[in-house]
C-alpha cells in the first residue's frame, strides 16, 4: 500500500476527533479505559497503538504504507475471510507525540463501510495511571451498512472494549 490516497475524505470535518467537540449529524463513540500504571506501561502502550500492534491483536489484518501512525499514512484495515472479507482504508489525519499523549487519528476514505473519524489516544496522568481512550464519529458510508442499523454501533462499541483490552496485555507484557 503505497502513495496518496485515491480521493478526498469521504466526510468534511477532517481533525475533529482531535481536540473536539465531535460534529453533529453522525454517531458518537466515547470509550475509555484504564490500562495500568506508570511510565513504563504508558510508553508500550502508546508504541502498541501508534505501530498498529493494537490493531493486529484484536485479529484485524492492517496493510499501512508506514510502520507507525504519521500524518498522511494510509492504512487498510480488514477483518473476515474470502468473499467475506470486508476492507476500510483510512488515512492518518493527525499525531500525537507528547511526554503524555500519545495517539492518532484516521479518517475513512472513499469506499469504508463508514464515513467519519475514529482516534486512538493513550494519556499519563498526573497520579501516574494510564488510560486509554477511543473517540469516534461516523454515519453509515455503504448500503450493508445501512442495513445493517444499530447493529453497527454496538459492534463499534464491542471493538472499542476489545482494542482497550488488547492494549492492556499488549503493554503489560
Amino acid at each position: 500500500m503505497t502513495g496518496r490516497a485515491l480521493g478526498p475524505f469521504s466526510y468534511p470535518e477532517v481533525g475533529a476527533t482531535r481536540l473536539g467537540p465531535l460534529p453533529e449529524g453522525y454517531r458518537h463513540l466515547h470509550h475509555t479505559a484504564r490500562i495500568g500504571r506508570g511510565r513504563a506501561v504508558f510508553d508500550a502502550a502508546g508504541a502498541a497503538v501508534t505501530t498498529w500492534r493494537m490493531h493486529r491483536a484484536t485479529g484485524v489484518r492492517v496493510r499501512a504504507d508506514s510502520p507507525w501512525a504519521r500524518p498522511g499514512a494510509l492504512v487498510e484495515l480488514s477483518l473476515g475471510a474470502g468473499p467475506l472479507r470486508v476492507a476500510a482504508r483510512c488515512e492518518v489525519v493527525w499525531t500525537a507525540y507528547e511526554s503524555g499523549r500519545t495517539g492518532f487519528g484516521y479518517g475513512t476514505l472513499p469506499g469504508h463501510p463508514e464515513s467519519g473519524e475514529e482516534s486512538f489516544v493513550v494519556d499519563l496522568r498526573e497520579d501516574g495511571s494510564v488510560w486509554f481512550t477511543v473517540m469516534a464519529f461516523s454515519r453509515h458510508g455503504r448500503w450493508f451498512t445501512r442495513a445493517c442499523g444499530p447493529l453497527v454501533r454496538l459492534l463499534q462499541r464491542a471493538y472499542a472494549r476489545r482494542l482497550g483490552r488488547a492494549l492492556r496485555r499488549l503493554a503489560a507484557a
